[in-house]
């Protein structure tokens, strides 16, 4: 007898609608989208410019509204209070802020470390604000892992764009959140940089069961994840599971000519 390994999600989206403008001037960034992101997994997104790649993460987030539907952050992750299910897109504005400190983890294209501060204290100060601290052991565990045991009395212009960003992963890896959600975080950084940042994001997931959720333009960094999901014009447009940079590519190259035709 086979045994069938049920995946739980970590967040979803319902018939999401997110319209910008209106009249003739009307986008709708998200047109009715339904997609739902596994708990210790890696999915990038994926889609032409314009497709509604960042507008969904940002929804799914808690960082911008909708304007139908429903975004869930459900529940079962590590993070404080994660026992339970809640409806993001219904939050009010103090439900979010705790989650963004609790349960929701963020890496950047722009690292966000504040210049005046060592590496320590950027990667700590998410979790001072909330009021708690994390466990010496899991600190020490995540620092060395990153490899920034070296480098945590440094100030941010005292260290290299890769290890800026490693900054950032271990800040966003500290608090245990159930979803870290990633924008284009390899877009500053050299190849071999950003190679290292995305193995970094790969092995939290595969390593300590993190889920991860990137938005990414670039079919290699998108062969890092474990699932790739495809938007155009605001909807899904397919999914590409163990991916490489190759299926990726062509995968893009698709929806290219989709969108032209469609146009």
């Amino acid at each position: 007898m086979t045994s069938t390994t049920v995946l739980t999600p970590a967040c979803s989206a319902h018939d999401v609608v997110r319209v910008y403008g209106h009249g003739n001037a009307e986008v709708r960034a998200l047109d009715g989208i339904s997609v739902a992101f596994e708990r210790g997994r890696f999915t990038a997104i994926m889609g032409p410019s314009g497709s509604g790649k960042s507008t969904l993460m940002h929804a799914l987030a808690g960082l911008d509204g909708v304007d139908s539907g429903r975004v869930v952050l459900h529940g079962g992750g590590r993070g404080a209070g994660a026992d339970s299910a809640v409806e993001i897109s219904a939050a009010t504005d103090a439900v979010l802020t705790g989650l963004r400190r609790n349960r929701i983890g963020f890496v950047f294209q722009a690292f966000n470390l504040l210049p005046v501060l060592t590496a320590r204290d950027n990667m700590l100060l998410p979790m001072r604000l909330a009021g708690t601290l994390p466990a010496t052991h899991w600190f020490d565990e995540v620092v060395g892992r990153l490899g920034l045991t070296d480098r945590l009395d440094h100030l941010p212009h005292e260290m290299s764009g890769g290890q800026q960003q490693r900054v950032a992963v271990a800040r966003a890896l500290l608090p245990q959140p159930d979803v870290i959600f990633a924008d284009e975080p390899t877009g500053n950084l050299d190849s071999q940089a950003g190679a290292e940042v995305l193995a970094l994001l790969r092995s939290s997931v595969r390593e300590t069961g993190q889920t991860v959720v990137m938005v990414t333009h670039d079919p290699v960094a998108a062969s890092y994840s474990d699932r790739v999901v495809l938007l155009a014009d605001g909807r899904l447009a397919g999914e590409i599971n163990d991916p490489t940079a190759d299926s990726v590519l062509d995968a893009m190259r698709g929806l290219g000519s989709a969108s032209a035709v469609a146009r």
